[in-house]
């Protein structure tokens, strides 16, 4: 049968330990890789393949020897509990082999779990998943976690209750992140939570988001954007100490100004154009920027980033011979000094 949407999500969550078999294939081997480790620790269990309850075969193994994998299903280990024969990166030349074990399986035996790459309607494998009476097939392709999905993760990681910002929030940073630094996100938000019962926040989802800016670059970033003038120099001092260069402080500030320019400048308002920008903003650090980018307003943000191009120009320049960061410094603190006027 042929999984897709609210079924696959359904079943990737809590798979049905009757079902003789499943293939999940798609381009993406990540993506592909990670459902198939949560299906099969769902089936057996985290101690499962610790108990030798999980056979693993190769694709080239089973072409060698293809009765391999229904001696897999019949197999008995020495510890009780359900078991997996899990066929990795098979194709459609596998297709009579894995045929030929699910038309022998019985109540009893091992669950088949296989994984591909990409399959074409017309292929071999995929059709005979697809119309198996017990056994599914689930594409994965390189669409972002559902919201179905992600709660559904949540509720098996033991996180209750969510409120809408938080999980707008999460579904954002699922899809700027990759498949697997997300699932890391998550497994992150679940031992961050774990033995609270409030509802997840967005400064919980701050809290464990990967940080893409160095903290001490943020922190004199928002100085400056709070005109906070006097406070500069001694984050400065501490950039220097951490080996920031001129160059790069320059780019993170002019994306920080960029991205208050876009919320500033946006049609439905300051926390709509926050809502848009890649990579997203959570918790304390988007209340901090909406702020800001009100109290700027986009006139002012405009000059800003004109301020910040021509010092990017000028620390590029051949003919420069003044200390670049004591231009970069002076630069930030007339932004600064510009905000107040």
């Amino acid at each position: 049968m042929k999984l897709a949407g609210r079924e696959a999500a359904r079943f990737f969550a809590k798979p049905d330990p009757s079902v003789t078999g499943i293939l999940i294939y798609g381009a993406d081997a990540m993506r592909v890789a990670l459902k198939r480790q949560d299906i099969i620790a769902s089936l057996i269990g985290p101690s499962g393949e610790e108990e030798m309850r999980l056979s693993r075969i190769p694709a080239a193994e089973l072409r060698k020897d293809p009765a391999m994998l229904s001696d897999a299903l019949k197999a008995q280990g020495f510890f009780p509990g359900p078991r997996v024969a899990f066929v990795e990166d098979a194709g459609d030349g596998l297709t009579a082999a894995i045929k030929s074990a699910l038309l022998d399986w019985q109540p009893g035996d091992a669950q088949i779990v296989v994984t591909a790459g990409q399959l074409a309607a017309r292929s071999s494998l995929r059709k005979y998943f697809e119309t198996h009476k017990s056994a599914f097939a689930a594409g994965i392709y390189d669409d972002p976690p559902t919201r179905e999905s992600i709660e559904a993760d949540l509720k098996s990681a033991g996180v209750g209750q969510i409120d809408n910002s938080a999980m707008t929030d999460l579904t954002s940073l699922a899809r700027d992140l990759q498949p697997g630094d997300f699932k890391q996100t998550m497994e992150k938000l679940a031992l961050y939570k774990h033995g609270d019962k409030s509802p997840v926040s967005s400064a919980d989802i701050d809290a464990v988001s990967p940080n893409t800016v160095e903290a001490a670059l943020d922190d004199v970033l928002h100085v400056v954007a709070e005109l906070r003038t006097g406070d500069i120099a001694p984050l400065m001092r501490r950039l220097v100490a951490q080996g920031v260069q001129p160059v790069g402080l320059c780019i993170g500030a002019t994306r920080h100004f960029r991205t208050l320019h876009a919320a500033a400048s946006d049609p439905g308002g300051v926390q709509s154009g926050l809502s848009r920008v890649r990579p997203p903003v959570f918790g304390p650090r988007r209340d901090r920027m909406s702020k800001q980018a009100s109290n700027w307003g986009p006139h002012r943000l405009e000059a800003a980033l004109a301020m910040l191009l021509d010092t990017d120009l000028e620390l590029r320049s051949a003919g420069q011979v003044a200390p670049q960061m004591a231009l970069v410094e002076r630069a930030l603190i007339r932004l600064s000094m510009m905000g107040k006027r």
